[in-house]
């Protein structure tokens, strides 16, 4: 194989941190090259650079054996540089052809362009129809469209970011092909991911990124999870042991929850019931835009329903409001923690505030505390290991692993005594992920209940003592996570909710 792509020296410097330093590696045509590092190690600025959104400071890139400086995306698609975002960029009122139209540079007519993607997407294994409306198609569907958009182009290097993060075990089989197909094609593919497991079952070489410099190359195939990790941190993971699961008195009982959604292209909940327990973690497993955000917005309190569909240690409370949950002990982390679960232009300090006021009295008498604000966001960010300058730095400033870190601390520090989480460690480094689903796990040993909602199977697995697929806002039967299988799971998350035999917990 022939050199695609050489990076030499590439440096990047914001006010206060060089994101970027003194970078240089080569990607070969046709190779699957793994980008790893920890959140905040410079993953994010090296991939905008090479895609024309970020100018960097110093160095310089070859491409195709001549001098590459796009200055924009436009410029790099024309040089064949294609790239797949970890967030998509589609328009729900808009069909496939019309999004992918939009994407495009210089898009033929739509005939023209409905019989390109159903070819290439046929070609590749990921079939579409251009005439169906982005919003009635599952985020694995969607996937696919971003995908298809960029291979319409012909590029030489695909760039995808954490691809895999809402795909079934059966869709992400079904991505992994396509890319060993573009593999076999001769383009190369630049992947990034905090799912190691794929890593080493994917990619023909990495790069390990640490305080934004190269400090390893590998090849993954020779390589364990855990030996990848290490490269990372610098340093030994840590395991910890699964705790004992001694369940104790009901904490948590939904039964019959109905919710018709608001939203045009949102889910509605259908006859939800399940039971948990005081020292127990339920997983919840399914794929995006199953009804995740509404059962999260019914149990924090943002969406009220009947009194008796939630019940909180044996009180109703349906009807109760956020702050009304939060004296007694129900507290919530949703998925999209820029916005939702923190405000952007706040400081840390404020937005450790914005939660933990009323169980932390940060606001006694209706007055805010700073002294006594400021500690418990100096908490939030020791325990966590929050990479941060300090407190008073706005929450959009931080990776978005490390503001994971904040919202998750912010929560467990509040010492509830029923969390509901979305998604905890999405995008979050193999360390930090470690960390978090210890301190969730710590969490219920000490007595709380804890939900965990999230696509990662291999963390659902690891951390859930029982176990629950949604597909299509229908919950299926609540059962023991030990003995499942993958395929089993999978399968449910298609919409087979009878599909397991194993006994309901």
């Amino acid at each position: 194989m022939s050199t695609l792509l050489e990076i030499n020296g590439l440096s990047k410097s914001y006010p206060g941190v060089k994101a970027n330093d003194d970078i240089s590696f080569a990607i070969q045509e046709g190779e699957i090259h793994a980008l790893l590092g920890e959140n905040g190690a410079g993953k994010s600025t090296l991939v905008k650079m090479i895609y024309g959104l970020v100018k960097p400071d110093e160095g310089t890139m070859v491409l195709n054996g001549a001098a590459y400086t796009p200055a924009k995306p436009h410029a790099a698609r024309a040089s064949g540089v294609s790239m797949v975002f970890q967030h998509f960029s589609l328009f729900e009122a808009l069909t496939v052809a019309e999004n992918i139209t939009l994407g495009m540079d210089d898009a033929p007519n739509r005939k023209e362009l409905s019989a390109k993607i159903r070819s290439v997407s046929q070609d590749y294994g990921l079939p579409l129809d251009p005439d169906r409306l982005i919003g009635d198609m599952s985020v694995g569907e969607r996937q696919r469209v971003e995908i298809i958009r960029c291979l319409l182009q012909n590029p030489r290097l695909l760039i995808m970011d954490e691809p895999t993060s809402v795909l079934t075990p059966q869709e992400v089989d079904t991505l992994f092909g396509t890319l060993r197909k573009l593999s076999a094609d001769g383009v190369a593919i630049l992947y990034i991911s905090h799912k190691l497991d794929e890593i080493l079952a994917l990619c023909d070489h990495a790069t390990i990124l640490r305080m934004g410099k190269v400090v390893d190359t590998c090849t993954p195939k020779e390589e364990t999870a855990k030996s990848l990790a290490e490269m990372m941190i610098g340093g030994e993971l840590e395991i910890h042991a699964q705790t004992e699961f001694n369940p104790g008195a009901d904490a948590l009982v939904v039964k019959g929850l109905t919710l018709m959604s608001d939203d045009a292209f949102g889910t509605s909940l259908k006859n939800v019931n399940f039971t948990l327990r005081k020292g127990e973690v339920l997983g919840i497993g399914g794929v995006a835009g199953n009804g995740q955000d509404e059962i999260l917005a019914v149990l924090s309190g943002e969406e009220k329903v009947e009194a008796e569909m939630v019940r909180l240690n044996g009180e109703a409370v349906g009807q109760m409001g956020p702050n009304e949950r939060r004296v007694k002990g129900l507290l919530s982390a949703p998925e999209e923690r820029l916005g939702h679960a923190a405000a952007p232009a706040m400081s840390l300090s404020k937005n450790a505030f914005l939660t933990g006021r009323i169980r932390k009295k940060l606001a006694p008498g209706g007055v805010m505390k700073s002294r006594r604000t400021n500690r418990f966001a100096r908490e939030i960010i020791e325990k966590f290991d929050v990479r941060t300058p300090g407190i008073h730095v706005a929450a959009k400033a931080l990776s978005g692993g490390n503001l994971q870190k904040f919202v998750i601390g912010r929560e467990v520090l509040q010492s509830p005594q029923v969390l509901v989480v979305n998604q905890p460690t999405w995008g979050v480094d193999a360390a930090a992920a470690a960390s978090i689903r210890q301190a969730l796990r710590q969490l219920a040993a000490d007595g709380a209940a804890v939900i965990v909602i999230s696509q990662d199977l291999d963390e659902l697995m690891e951390m859930s003592d029982t176990f629950a697929v949604l597909s299509e806002g229908r919950l299926s039967k609540q059962q023991p996570s030990e003995g499942l299988t993958i395929e089993e799971i999978g399968l449910m998350m298609g919409g087979d909710l009878e599909g397991t035999h194993h006994a309901e917990a």
